[in-house]
């Protein structure tokens, strides 16, 4: 198994859990998020995240509104609707529920691993 490809795998698994938490904020461009993922070490490209947004405005979770620019044109700045406020609460309690159980998982091991280490050899 190629741990990249695992690595990638678990990074889109959350990968919508973290653009939503962005948007939550207040409007944001998606270049915007772009750095901010890109800066947190989620690697994503543009390619990913535009088909990503388009989605979740499909859903119903997300809108946009254009904005004037003074340097260019017009810019789509993303927003969480009612719904997409309520889907991403729903998500934050998985969330935390999710990482408790794989943090037990994880300690478990790591306690046992500290512990066959401390037991003396023959």
């Amino acid at each position: 198994m190629n741990i990249e490809n695992a690595q990638v795998q678990m990074r889109k698994g959350i990968l919508e859990f973290c653009i939503m938490h962005i948007i939550s904020r207040g409007e944001v461009y998606a270049s915007d998020m772009l750095d901010e993922l890109t800066a947190a070490k989620i690697m994503v490209v543009e390619g990913t995240l535009y088909p990503l947004l388009t989605r979740l405005k499909n859903s119903g979770l997300l809108d946009y509104k254009w904005v004037e620019s003074s340097s260019g044109p017009p810019r789509k700045y993303y927003i969480l609707t009612d719904m997409g406020k309520q889907f991403l609460n729903e998500m934050q309690q998985t969330w935390i529920e999710l990482s408790d159980s794989v943090n037990t998982i994880v300690q478990k091991t790591n306690d046992l691993g500290e512990k066959s280490e401390q037991q003396p050899t023959n």
